[in-house]
This record gives structure tokens, sequence and C-alpha cells, in this order.
């Protein structure tokens, strides 16, 4: 039986720390509906039990708690222009299945649970946003998530199940999905730069994003998974305009950029304020962004 489930196994994080627990030799069990989770990210993780469903069929959490210690929880609905499209879907998909694997957690007497949070500070001038800062989430899917939390710290106080919600600033790396309008910026400019096509900045492009590279949050889950309990239960973690110029230069693009009006429900700024995952369970990102950036680039070309 496996130690590790990995919920949205296939989605582009989910899928990343699978990768990282094979390699360890750990064993896995994977759910996905592949809703937004792509098959071929599950190339080289064939060792793993595959639950193939969706966290909402009846029965289908317990089944996936069953004998587990450790639980990364990256399954969602992770756009927010998808949700203020569908609100009730985003709802559905962020809130009650993780109040169902939360439930079955506790049933099935799992360790802990490390959650994939959001960076939904809202538009607070204050910069960098820390984790005592009031939310103020500007979207259906920030309320969402942060609902989320707020059921994590209570699944901690009420039963005594270990969580940790780890709040991920714009995740970007190989294997993220740069064809559906929801897409992170990073894989829809790359991709439509290596092609020579326009990409599309929503606003005047002033906007700042704390970009975040995918194996910097894989290391930032393996640590919450390990820490010592008194550190992390039940407690929150943090973990354009500029960036298309540095996307020119890797992708050799010389063609222009076109702007369309901001959308509803987009944070203005983001930074995040990592120190106290540093203090509490020795975060610190190993992979610099503009590493990141040409690793993923790379991935990219390579798949064209």
């Amino acid at each position: 039986m496996a130690d590790y489930l990995v919920t949205g196994v296939a989605g582009f994080i989910g899928s990343s720390i699978a990768r990282a627990l094979v390699a360890r030799h750990n064993k896995v069990r994977g759910v996905d509906n592949f809703s937004t989770g792509k098959r071929q990210n599950l190339v080289g993780l064939e060792s793993i039990e595959l639950i193939e469903g969706d966290l909402n069929d009846p029965g289908l959490a317990e089944r996936a708690c069953r004998e587990i210690k450790f639980i990364f929880h990256e399954a969602a609905l992770p756009s927010v222009p998808r949700s203020i499209e569908d609100p009730v879907g985003s709802n559905r998909a962020n809130v009650d299945a993780t109040v169902k694997l939360l439930d079955a957690a506790r049933k099935s007497r799992v360790r802990r649970v490390i959650y994939a949070g959001s960076s939904a500070y809202g538009n607070s001038p204050s910069l960098p946003k820390k984790e005592d800062m009031l939310p103020a989430p500007l979207s259906p899917y920030a309320v969402s998530k942060l609902t989320g939390e707020h059921y994590m710290a209570a699944f901690c106080r009420v039963y005594g199940l270990e969580t940790v919600t780890l709040r991920y600033f714009n995740v970007f790396g190989p294997h993220q999905d740069p064809t559906s309008q929801y897409s992170g910026v990073l894989a829809i400019f790359i991709s439509k730069m290596l092609c020579n096509q326009t990409p599309t900045i929503y606003g005047d492009g002033e906007q700042s994003r704390d970009f975040t590279y995918t194996d910097n949050v894989v290391v930032g889950n393996l640590l919450a998974a390990s820490a010592d309990a008194s550190k992390v239960a039940g407690r929150v973690f943090n973990t354009l305009n500029e960036t298309v110029q540095i996307l020119r230069s890797l992708t050799s693009y010389a063609g222009d950029v076109s702007h369309g009006p901001e959308r509803p429900g987009d944070v203005k700024h983001s930074l995040a304020d990592i120190a106290e995952a540093k203090s509490q369970f020795g975060y610190e990102p190993s992979v610099l962004f503009g590493e990141g950036l040409t690793k993923t680039v790379d991935w990219y070309r390579s798949q064209l």
C-alpha cells in the first residue's frame, strides 16, 4: 500500500511532486479526474497506484485515503477567469472536494495534509505579502482557496489532523499546459513566442508577479511534510512587461505584444515574504527566476 497520496496527480504541480516522491523510492497513490490534468504528465510514473475519479464522487475520498500517512492536496480548478464564469463549479472542485478529503483523512488517521493554497491576498498596497495580513479575495477562485485554508486550520484545531497550507505564488515550469485560455501567463507567453505568435498582456503590463519555479514548490512541499508538527501544524506559509523583455531574448521573438483590458478578479501586485517558511521548516528557493525561466523555455522548445 502507498504511504503518500497526491491529489491532482496528473496536473502540472501534482505530477512534479509525485515524480520527486517516486525518485525517493516512496510508494505513491494518485487521484485525478483528468478535467485539467494530462495523461502525458504521468509518463514515467507508471509505478504509482492511480485512482481515476473525482473527490466528490461517493466513497472515492475514503478509498483514496485508506492507509495513507501524508496527503499533498493539489487538486483544484486553478483559474480566476474560470471561477468568474462558473463560480458554482469552482466551489464544488475547490471547497466541497477539500472538505470531503479532510473528513476522509481524519477518519483514516492520516498524519498530515499539505494543502496548495493561493496567494489571494487581494490588492492591498502593502508588499511583501505576509501570512498575518488579512486576505481580501477578489474572485470566486480566491474565495474558494481561502475557504480551503480555513477548513485546514479547523480540522487541525477540532480533530487534531496535522495540516499545512502553502500559498503558491504564480508557479511556472515544464509540463504546464499552455493551450488553455486559463493557463499560467508564462506558459502562454513562451509557447506563443516560440511559435512567433503575438502574446497579449491584459492591462498596462505594469502589474508585478512573484513567480515560483516548480522545483522550488516541490521542495517546499516535501519539507512541509517532514517538518516538526509543533512548528507547522495548522499554519499557513508563503512560498509583466519586464518578463516579456526577458522572454524575447530567450525565445528570439521579435514580434509585437498586444494589450487587452484588465481582467476582473486579477491581483495587481504580488510579492511573498517567505521568512516564516524559512524559519519554521527551512524552505529557501534553490532555483532562481532566470534559471527557471531558461529551463522552462528549453522544455517548451523541446515539445515543438
